[in-house]
């Protein structure tokens, strides 16, 4: 569900750390837990693992020891910020077949796309080339998902203004939840890149907002394990 996802996406060339989203069960806890025996994976900051601390919407994170995966750090969750269910995800999910006849399942771009919108401004490179690799990859195949989806997240003002004139009854309706596609159909360059940039500083207050309560529990979590 992050940088890895990316990678496999062709939006990032290399990612530090492995970030899954879980589904919240007690039977998949315990196979998760199992996984971080096997890789010798200890926690390296709070929260601790319990399963109602990452329903809240805290990551858990790991280090692993075992030969092989020495310093790889794990992030777990089992909700993001703005997305549905891990049920919806798991529905839309990428299934990508690897090497030694094994799986990788990736939230589908849009949902990955969503769950970039961080406060970090290294994520939004990364929506700008998922976005457009998405594009490049089914142009000449789109469909009214497809079209919105590009008409909703496509980061760069040429795009838009490419995606307005070729899609224009669809630009004309998603205006209304995307006003900046009003600039990109009047081919508005300075204006459209001035919106732009104002998005992702609204995007980006929303996760911090959305994080500030967290952030204080993360500290009384500190508190409580450097008294215990």
């Amino acid at each position: 569900m992050g940088g890895q996802a990316c990678v496999f996406y062709g939006a990032a060339q290399f990612s530090k750390d492995v970030d899954f989203l879980i589904l919240a069960e007690a039977t998949n806890f315990l196979g998760l837990q199992a996984a971080l025996a096997e890789l010798q994976a200890v926690r390296i900051a709070v929260p601790r693992f319990d399963p109602e601390v990452l329903q809240r919407g805290h990551a858990v994170h790991f280090r692993c020891q075992a030969p092989g995966v020495e310093g790889l750090r794990i992030d777990v969750m089992t909700r993001l910020r703005d997305l549905p269910s891990f049920a919806v995800l798991w529905d839309r999910r990428t299934t990508v077949a690897t090497g030694d006849g094994g799986e990788v399942n990736l939230l589908a771009v849009p949902d990955l796309v969503n769950a970039k919108k961080t406060q970090r401004d290294k994520d939004w490179p990364m929506i700008g080339a998922l976005v457009e690799g998405h594009y490049t990859a089914l142009e000449s195949a789109p469909t009214p998902e497809r079209i919105l989806f590009w008409l909703a997240e496509s980061r760069t003002p040429e795009r838009l203004i490419d995606l307005t004139a070729r899609f224009p009854a669809e630009a004309a309706s998603a205006a209304a939840a995307r006003p900046l596609l009003a600039l990109a159909r009047a081919d508005t360059l300075p204006e459209l890149r001035t919106a732009l940039d104002a998005e992702v500083r609204a995007e980006q207050d929303k996760d911090r907002a959305y994080w500030e309560p967290l952030k204080r529990e993360m500290e009384a979590f500190s508190r409580a394990e450097r008294e215990a």
